[in-house]
């Protein structure tokens, strides 16, 4: 089974490091390339293109510039201990083995604006570049033209390694739509979870985010391997609900 989740926005670079093993970007030349086109875009122009404050801006046009390889872990943190966002606060990284680490090396994959896909113990440096963004590029428009067929090959070459029957998709649709998952060689299955509100139950954005990281460290951690073993994910609160659910979309409540 494979697992493929977004990135965040929040980074940190300077909390503990829970494991000194480290590996690298799989298309870190297609990154440098990617950066030597953002550095061309003013402080001001970059407040357009990403819909983002001046100071986000600034942030970001300096990161472009220190941004360089190769990558060490003076300069660089792998991916999983670097994101902080909401899909990361999920994850219970402090209880997590060395077979934990290796499990999630082999079998999660981040997809990223910049890095296109990272394995979880990828070195990386600190970046601003969602995929949604319609940064024209000697390969196109934006950067599903720029990645094209690259991330959905890498995952099926993922998949024939580890010999996985699924792949669970827990990225949100702006980095799943990356892949061709209709080119997948393995059952896609995509998680939905719904938490319980004004008498309904509803996606929640932030709660869901969430859920997703608690999945993908619940199948770590567990090292859950076929497809059926996800309908006992019960972590946060949820539980499976067959009456919503198809078995490539399994619904997931919370009351």
């Amino acid at each position: 089974m494979i697992v493929t989740l977004s990135p965040a926005k929040t980074l940190d670079f300077d909390g503990k490091c829970l494991t000194s093993t480290y590996s690298s970007p799989e298309f870190v030349s297609d990154s440098k390339i990617l950066i030597n086109r953002l550095k061309k875009i003013s402080q001001d122009d970059l407040c357009s293109l990403m819909s983002i404050s001046e100071k986000l801006a600034k942030l970001n046009y300096d990161r472009y510039r220190s941004w360089s390889l190769p990558f060490d872990v003076n300069n660089s943190r792998q991916a999983l201990l670097a994101f902080k966002g909401d899909v990361y606060t999920g994850f219970n990284l402090e209880s997590w083995k060395a077979s934990d680490f290796n499990f999630a090396q082999n079998r999660l994959r981040i997809l990223s604006g910049l890095y296109g896909i990272l394995k979880p113990l990828d070195l990386i440096q600190a970046y601003r570049l969602e995929m949604g963004t319609a940064l024209d590029n000697k390969r196109g428009k934006n950067l599903y033209d720029f990645w094209g067929k690259k991330l959905t090959n890498s995952i099926n070459a993922c998949i024939k390694e580890t010999k996985s029957k699924a792949l669970v998709n827990l990225a949100s649709n702006e980095y799943a739509n990356a892949i061709e998952l209709k080119s997948i060689n393995a059952e896609v299955i995509t998680p939905t979870f719904k938490d319980h509100k004004n008498g309904k139950y509803k996606f929640i954005s932030f709660y869901a985010k969430k859920a997703r990281g608690m999945m993908a460290d619940f199948i770590i951690q567990n090292k859950v391997r076929e497809p059926s073993k996800l309908l006992s994910f019960n972590c946060g609160g949820y539980y499976y609900c067959p009456e919503q659910s198809s078995p490539n979309l399994p619904v997931f409540l919370r009351d």
